[in-house]
């Protein structure tokens, strides 16, 4: 593979400032807040949802096709994203019902 001139004069001039990507710049990874949260995950847990019965629908929809045209592993591939968001939607049925659960209670 060829490397065009401009390229090479780009990472030649590249300095420091530029790589600041790898320097920690004073952020501790032994804090806690950096570490994986529940669950293993590594998201903010405000994460915006919405659309999962949406998503759910649309893989669905696009397994069903892909299986229709004969194609078994796309489809497989599409199926398993659905249900990664039917138990993301499982998971925040739950959670507003004991949000509602604990509001009554109190």
């Amino acid at each position: 593979m060829k490397t065009f001139r401009n390229n090479q004069k780009r990472i030649r001039n590249r300095s420091m400032q530029d790589r600041s990507f790898k320097r920690s710049n004073g952020f501790n990874r032994s804090n806690p807040e950096f570490g994986n949260r529940e669950n293993g995950f590594r998201r903010m847990n405000n994460r915006n949802n919405g659309n999962v019965d949406k998503l759910i629908l649309k893989y669905n929809e696009l397994a069903r096709e892909a299986l229709s045209n004969g194609d078994k592993i796309l489809s497989e591939n599409y199926f398993q994203y659905a249900d990664h968001f039917l138990r993301i939607s499982i998971e925040q049925k739950e959670k507003q019902k004991e949000k509602s659960q604990t509001t009554h209670v109190v």
